[in-house]
């Protein structure tokens, strides 16, 4: 299972010649306390050599040294006393895990007390130029955290902060991301973690539901939603997924007549976005906005930008409202602004990262009324919905077509009965969508 040298020495060649050198160089003998005898016993303990002589050490011994040592149990540690390769057993997690709990519950119970804003740049007086060579203790971690970090935070949690948009997290947030982080899932197919994928799923029913957003965007019609990381990453993907849309219809060759409209208030990532995507900058449409309507973006003047670019012989393909804009909170007109979508067949996308979550209450959910003309739909639930950063729910609709996977691509090591779980599962919501044909 282990990777081979750059030497072409295998793992047990390699440790053993390492180890020999180690034993020339660098062992000593120490009493070592035997739990399981009352006697002590006299045990040899590797340490790590010195900078001198790791630099005569074929190119991945190192690693190596460290791994066989681990491996065999030896205690691993620094000339300076400190220990290597030692994680925390289940009972120091529980002290270190309560311990960092009560940082946190501190940090909030008192996060009123601190100023909002720190100068930049104060950092790196503070900090060694190098990192450390030997682990320090959480006694230690704290007061660098409390004397050194802690100053330096924009505390956006903080009741006197202001600025930008609210994006309020909860104490229930961070336990969740504390039981995330403990799984470590690498979440990036369904056999790696099948509970994460169909939770995801699920999930984002739950939230289509609470928008009330139209059924094609459920994961039992057509369309489905899927979390991504920011907004900026949701406006891309679908920027991504409307260009390769008109690419297809009009031809790779029609790249640079690609036109993207939006308000002067849309936020910035869809211009990045649009770099990303190769669209060209100056077809990049920014209509003014109109400030006798709370800044939201009017229909004419979008009619009348797309109007002079077909006249020009470009093609519009794709345009973004803003639900909750991050300046001035305006909500463009989405029914309108849809239809003009609908009737150039261009690919309408709907930015609510700011106030979408707002939309769940029914005073506000008005705002969202003309959503079933959207492709595409996006939201935060970083912002107001009380969890932690980062995290973008984006919502896909397709408008037309019906089509059942028939393969799919697996990795060589995917077990076969892995691959018959998910062609029986693939087969059965096949049945469903083409009964309900």
């Amino acid at each position: 299972m282990f990777a081979t040298c750059k030497t072409g020495l295998g793992l047990k060649q390699s440790i053993e010649q390492t180890s020999a050198y180690l034993e020339s160089h660098h062992t000593h003998t120490t009493q070592v306390h035997n739990t399981t005898h009352p006697n002590t016993k006299q045990q040899k303990i590797h340490s790590i050599p010195p900078p001198r002589l790791l630099g005569r050490l074929p190119d991945c011994a190192i690693h190596q040294i460290l791994l066989f040592l681990a491996m065999e149990g030896g205690d691993t540690t620094s000339n300076g006393g400190g220990e290597w390769l030692r994680p925390m057993d289940t009972e120091q997690l529980r002290e270190c895990g309560h311990r960092m709990v009560d940082f946190v519950a501190d940090y909030y119970k008192s996060i009123e007390s601190f100023p909002v804003l720190s100068q930049p740049g104060y950092l790196k007086e503070l900090l060694p130029d190098s990192a450390p060579r030997q682990p320090d203790t959480l006694d230690s971690l704290f007061n660098d955290i409390r004397q050194k970090i802690i100053p330096g935070v924009t505390h956006w949690q903080s009741p006197n902060y202001f600025a930008y948009y609210p994006s309020n997290s909860s104490t229930a947030g961070f336990l969740g991301e504390m039981l995330s982080a403990a799984f470590n899932i690498v979440g990036f197919s369904w056999i790696t973690s099948p509970a994460a994928t169909e939770l995801e799923v699920i999930v984002l029913d739950w939230f289509a539901k609470m928008l009330q957003l139209p059924s094609q965007f459920l994961s039992n019609a057509l369309g489905g939603g899927v979390i991504q990381g920011t907004a900026s990453e949701a406006v891309l993907v679908a920027l991504l997924a409307a260009r390769d849309r008109a690419l297809k219809k009009h031809g790779k060759q029609s790249l640079e007549k690609l036109v993207v409209y939006a308000s002067d208030q849309t936020h910035s990532a869809l211009q990045k976005a649009c770099q990303i995507a190769g669209i060209f900058s100056e077809n990049f449409r920014v209509v003014i906005a109109d400030c006798d309507n709370n800044y939201a973006v009017s229909p004419e003047a979008v009619s009348e930008a797309l109007s002079m670019d077909l006249s020009s012989g470009l093609i519009p393909f794709f345009i973004c409202a803003t639900v909750g804009t991050t300046s001035s909170s305006a909500v463009d007109p989405l029914p309108e602004l849809g239809q003009i979508a609908k009737a150039h067949d261009m690919w309408f996308h709907i930015d609510a990262a700011y106030a979408g979550s707002a939309c769940i209450c029914p005073e506000y959910r008005h705002h969202l009324n003309g959503v079933e003309e959207a492709d595409s739909f996006n939201m935060n639930a970083h912002k107001w919905f009380l969890t932690n950063f980062d995290c973008s729910l984006l919502w896909v609709k397709v408008l037309s077509g019906k089509f059942v996977l028939r393969f799919a691509v697996g990795a060589p090591l995917t077990e076969e009965q892995h691959v018959d779980a998910a062609w029986k599962l693939l087969q059965n919501e096949a049945s469903k969508v083409l009964g309900s044909m």
